[in-house]
This record gives structure tokens, C-alpha cells and sequence, in this order.
């Protein structure tokens, strides 16, 4: 008899981007660039740094387990009540707290496949069903087919946007209309970990459209354009009576004190930060352009990254790219995800990509 649960075995392992200096010594290059992780290429920002660095003094210490300082800094940051706001070690982790929060076994998580691949992580680890709705033509998600997907046993949808991997964004009409069909009995997660990048006006701020639906909760992260993948540090809005159930299934100080110190001096450089998500969304719109020109299929994106749909060829050109020396993160079956790197790093991919598309 095994001695853990049998289930498991149904879940995918989390894939995460490849370590540049083993791809530079399997495929004989002198150094690879990592475009697989959705990573700003940028470095840490202004006063982090510094931070981190002052706060490592006082690790023999638990930090603050309620992250009183952070969680009034993002409401005053957000518009955001502080009692709304629960912290996290990154977006990831308060995702799955909130279906831990809101299902029991037997209960259904519906969301658009493909996207964010710890979905289905989630849900069947927290003894849950994937509904998994299929991607529109376009790879964007098919929210009609979502609302069509819900019944008496759905108790979260995660609508991702823009979503991760595709890029693809809903827009606010169509998302109005998906919580007016869903109803306010199911919890819909509106995570937008990549909400900095976004520049079409069509794309709702999720803050926004949750206002006056406590059925809604937004996920958000430092991760990202605020350049802390490294030190995991994410937060969700929501009405204060989810947000009190959630806190009481989340893993006691799980956002450490060098966490806390490095998130709010992120925070206070926040015009660097939107210089560097502008420098990023200006080779965007070069790479896809280039792109485009090797593929007319590649979808719009609002992310810090595009998608290649390459299908069953996926593996072999993430392949290819690293034999060149750029790694890439390959969906086999689907397609390929390539972040947005410094231009030098993004020139390397393009002509990785001419010479395999």
C-alpha cells in the first residue's frame, strides 16, 4: 500500500525555466541567455538591495506574521483596505490557498487550459476537479464556454490576464459578462501577475471590476516587473470575509522578514519600475513584430513575453534554442513561451528563430 496519496500521481511536476550554465555546457556555447521564466532582466531595484541586505541582521527573529507594514503599504499603494489584503510567498501560494480555502473533495475548479500550469497542481492537490476549458482559436480564453462550464459543484474559476502562456488578455466587457453568468456563488480569481505590462485600455484592472462583487478576488505579485522572483513576496485583494478565511489557511510566516524589507523598498522605487516595464514593452512590440514576420499566428500579448504555437513541433525548436544558447520554455503539444529579455538577449532569440522557423 503506498504511503502517500495515489492521486498524485495524476499531477504534472511543475516545470521551471533551465539553469543558463548547464544549457552553455551540454550545447558547447561560450554562455546562454534564459528567456523561460517570465524573469525582468534588469536586476534588483533601487534600495533592495540595501535592504534585504540590512534585514538579513535580524533573521534570528520570526518577522511580523500579519505583514501589518507591507499589507498598509499596497493599500495605500492599491486603494486597498489593508483588512482586503492577504500577503503570500508569491501569487502561486495564494492561489492555492484560496481553493484550499474554498473546496472540499469532489468540488470543481474550472479554468482555461492551456494556461497557468499550476492550475491543475492545485486543484488536485487540494483534492479538487479540473474543469479545464479549451483556449479560443486565437489562444485567449473562451469565457462564454467558462460560464458554460460552471455547475452546482464549481466553487473558484481562475480567469488569467494576461494569461500565462499565451499572453492573450480579456477584455472588460467580456469579463463583466462572464461574473454576471457565473453569479456571486462561485469564487472567481482574477489573476493578473502580469498587470504592469499591460497597455491595451480594453484590458480591465482587476481591482476595478471586483469592486462591489465579494465573490471576486484579485492575485497579484512582486514577482514580476517588480523584479522579486528571486525572494517570492505576492498579495490578493478580497472582500474581507474571504480574505479572513483565506489568512486562516495560509502558512504562518510565510512571507520572512528579508521578504517583507525587500517588498517595500521595491514599492518605494516604483518609477524605476515603470521605466524598466516600459523598456520591456518597447522590445515587445519589436520582437513581436520580427516575429511575425518568420509566423503570422503569433498572438497579441500584454505580458513580458510571447507565444510561438508550434504544436507537436514545440520541443524541437525550444531544442534548437538552446543549441544556439537561448533557452525557452516549451508547452509540448501547444507551443513555446519566450520572455522578453534586454535587446541583446532578445536579438540572440530572433536569430535563433530565423534560422528554425
Amino acid at each position: 500500500m503506498p504511503l502517500t496519496r495515489p492521486d498524485l500521481d495524476t499531477i504534472p511536476r511543475y516545470v521551471a525555466g533551465k539553469n543558463p550554465s548547464d544549457v552553455a555546457r551540454e550545447s558547447g556555447v561560450a554562455e546562454a541567455v534564459k528567456l523561460a521564466s517570465n524573469e525582468v532582466p534588469y536586476g534588483p531595484l533601487p534600495g533592495v538591495v540595501e535592504a534585504v541586505a540590512d534585514a538579513v541582521s535580524n533573521t534570528h527573529r520570526y518577522p511580523d506574521p500579519a505583514v501589518v507594514a507591507l499589507r498598509n503599504r499596497l493599500g495605500e499603494r492599491y486603494d486597498v483596505a489593508p483588512d482586503r489584503i492577504v500577503s503570500g510567498c508569491g501569487s502561486v501560494a495564494l492561489a492555492e490557498h484560496i481553493v484550499r480555502a474554498a473546496v472540499l473533495p469532489g468540488d470543481e475548479v474550472v479554468y482555461s487550459w492551456r494556461s497557468f500550469e499550476a492550475y491543475p497542481i492545485i486543484t488536485t492537490s487540494c483534492g479538487a476537479t479540473s474543469v479545464q476549458v479549451p483556449n479560443t482559436g486565437a489562444h485567449a480564453h473562451d469565457l462564454d464556454a467558462m460560464a458554460d462550464a460552471v455547475t452546482e459543484r464549481t466553487k473558484v474559476a481562475f480567469v488569467c490576464t494576461p494569461n500565462n502562456p499565451t499572453g492573450t488578455a480579456v477584455h472588460a466587457d467580456d469579463l463583466e459578462r462572464f461574473l454576471d453568468r457565473v453569479g456571486p456563488d462561485v469564487l472567481v480569481v482574477i489573476d493578473e501577475a502580469y498587470r504592469e505590462f499591460v497597455r491595451d485600455p480594453e484590458v480591465p484592472d482587476g481591482l476595478a471590476a471586483a469592486k462591489g462583487r465579494p465573490n471576486v478576488v484579485v492575485l497579484r505579485t512582486l514577482s514580476k516587473a517588480w523584479g522579486l522572483a528571486g525572494i517570492r513576496v505576492g498579495w490578493l485583494a478580497a472582500d474581507p470575509s474571504v480574505a479572513d478565511a483565506i489568512r486562516k489557511v495560509v502558512t504562518p510566516f510565510s512571507v520572512n522578514h528579508v521578504a517583507q524589507a525587500a517588498a517595500l523598498a521595491a514599492l518605494d522605487a516604483e518609477d524605476e519600475m515603470n521605466r524598466r516595464v516600459d523598456l520591456v514593452v518597447d522590445e515587445r512590440t519589436r520582437v513581436v513584430n520580427a516575429v511575425r514576420e518568420l509566423r503570422t499566428d503569433v498572438p497579441d500579448t500584454q505580458a513580458n513575453f510571447l507565444w510561438l504555437p508550434l504544436g507537436d513541433d514545440a520541443a524541437e525548436f525550444a531544442a534548437g534554442c538552446e543549441k544556439r544558447g537561448v533557452i525557452v520554455r516549451p508547452f509540448a503539444g501547444d507551443g513555446v513561451r519566450v520572455t522578453i529579455g534586454t535587446p541583446a538577449e532578445n536579438d540572440l532569440f530572433l536569430r535563433a528563430a530565423g534560422d528554425l522557423l
